[in-house]
């Protein structure tokens, strides 16, 4: 399987996508986002497709929409009582964008397969470097930010009380999701991101109780399912992302037994 530099590009750039998404995916559970992730997700379709129709690669399409998006998102979604209906407007205009991108992009309906459900065959080395440096930026901001983000997450009324700048905190983390969102789909396509944006962390919070224990099981369990997803993809000749789902679940419902039994006992 190593032999093929497709499969070591896969594999290279799925281990930084999952050490991001496990990271994101702590706060994206704890500050209740899950539904934004599933809406990014859309986004980034639109993204790619626009990208595509420009003559862009998708994943610059992608930054583009993703990123513009959150921000907005971001100021129209402060309160809680406006998240949702702002999200759901946002998430279908942008459906019926990327429809309408692609369509007059005259591409097959194999590019439209590739953006939804991720192309392992596709990722070439220039797709690593990119993948690789993004990751290294979410990383070092979600470093810097690591403290504030916390207290805000874990603790908004009193983030709030202490005078943190949670506005500001909200945007930039939207923005990190964003660029996450984007990294991920080189793997598993643009309608699957949220699974890895959300049931690693879902499941870590079910066995361990702190902030960094949770980040190191998230991302344990995103490259678990990562890994395995790839190998199985290439033996079975069948859609890594359906597998990458698949372990993803086993992980979470594992998570909920557990937890149910924990507090039987």
């Amino acid at each position: 399987m190593f032999s093929l530099a497709f499969m070591r590009n896969a594999y290279l750039a799925g281990t930084f996508i999952a050490i991001i998404c496990g990271t994101i995916g702590v706060f994206v559970i704890a500050r209740n986002l899950s539904f934004l992730t599933h809406t990014l997700s859309e986004i980034g379709f639109a993204g790619a497709a626009f990208g595509i129709f420009m003559g862009w690669t998708a994943l610059s399409g992608m930054l583009i929409f993703t990123v513009i998006s959150s921000v907005i998102v971001g100021q129209m979604s402060v309160k809680q009582s406006r998240r949702e209906a702002s999200i759901s407007a946002i998430s279908a205009l942008f459906i019926g964008l990327g429809i309408l991108f692609l369509s007059l992009s005259n591409q097959t309906s194999s590019y439209a397969t590739s953006i939804l459900f991720g192309s392992v065959i596709g990722i070439a080395a220039g797709d690593v470097l990119r993948v690789a440096v993004l990751s290294g930026i979410v990383l070092l901001v979600m470093l810097a930010l690591y403290r504030p983000l916390k207290f805000d997450s874990f603790d908004a009324i009193g983030a709030r009380v202490s005078g943190l700048w949670t506005t500001a905190i909200s945007v930039v983390f939207l923005v990190l999701v964003a660029m996450s969102v984007s990294v991920a789909a080189q793997i598993v396509g643009s309608l699957l991101i949220f699974i890895l944006l959300t049931l690693p962390a879902a499941a870590a919070r079910y066995f361990v109780h702190t902030v960094s224990k949770m980040i190191g099981v998230s991302i344990l369990f995103a490259i678990v399912g990562v890994w395995l997803g790839l190998y199985l993809g290439y033996v079975t000749n069948l859609p890594v992302s359906f597998f990458i789902a698949a372990i993803e679940c086993v992980f979470y419902f594992t998570a909920l037994g557990y937890q149910r039994l924990h507090v039987g006992s």
